[in-house]
């Protein structure tokens, strides 16, 4: 019997991939469980916070990229804690310098220091400055399926709703908005935020998303490394669902699970 798996690249941009679980690297306890918990995901591509991690900018401290070095990840550097379009276009303007002229960026602009919920306006204005700049933008955004079609027409390479509040843990709470958001979308749609266990993953990609991206929920779990490895699980089944096509839902089931060809009759007593 062959097991081989038919080759299921994720394309973002210009750009492959084999793995459908996206990585932050923020909150754990050290760079070493950062690597760890990494290579237990089978992430490719890894987020880096520009404003909170150094990459090279602060010269004689340790850098991530010692841990994590982009010959063998695609390093993500994102937006977080940017809270206007300039700041934001400003801090990938830098990573794109420290990462010698890298231009694949995650974009986020929040609007609120508590609930860290994107601000849309100021994120579409970010969006459109870096993409003529030739960026390749990834954009966290809320689950509003219009101004995830705006980002798209910008020239975005993919959408990233959230599925709940970053840090919450609470999973996908309106799959709803996700499948209007799916149903017109070009570019992958990846869940950003909000995941908090193997099961939050599986159902995104059971939804139809083309990857999840998490960070706290594999650090700030007991075990970040096992928790790393059930989620690596959890993407692959729920994508080996959505190909594979669910069995319909019925209110009951009337028709049994076994066939009834060639039994023979019941006999009367």
């Amino acid at each position: 019997m062959n097991d081989t798996v038919a080759p299921d690249p994720l394309v973002i941009g210009s750009r492959t991939f084999s793995s459908r679980l996206l990585v932050g690297t923020g909150k754990y306890v050290d760079f070493q469980q950062t690597r760890e918990a990494i290579d237990a995901s089978g992430a490719e591509i890894v987020t880096v916070a520009i404003r909170r991690t150094n990459i090279g900018q602060h010269a004689g401290q340790p850098s991530l990229l010692d841990a994590v070095p982009p010959d063998r990840f695609t390093i993500l550097p994102n937006t977080a804690g940017c809270y206007t379009a300039e700041d934001a276009v400003r801090t990938l303007r830098l990573a794109r310098e420290l990462l010698d002229g890298h231009t694949l960026v995650k974009l986020e602009v929040l609007g609120n220091e508590q609930n860290l919920f994107p601000n849309m306006p100021e994120t579409l204005a970010a969006a459109r400055t870096l993409v003529k700049e030739g960026f390749e933008v990834m954009v966290y955004c809320s689950d509003d399926p219009i101004q995830a079609k705006m980002l798209e027409d910008i020239g975005c390479v993919a959408i990233m709703p959230l599925a709940s509040l970053i840090g919450s843990g609470m999973g996908i709470l309106n799959p709803w908005n996700l499948k209007l958001i799916l149903e017109q979308a070009q570019v992958p749609v990846i869940v950003d935020a909000g995941v908090g266990t193997a099961s939050d993953a599986t159902v995104a990609m059971e939804l139809g998303c083309a990857a999840v991206l998490m960070n706290t929920a594999i650090a700030k779990a007991q075990d970040p490394v096992m928790m790393a490895r059930a989620m690596k699980a959890g993407v692959e089944a729920g994508r080996l669902a959505r190909l594979a096509g669910r069995m319909p839902r019925k209110y009951y089931a009337a028709t049994p699970s076994s066939p009834t060809e060639g039994l023979l009759p019941s006999v009367a007593r």
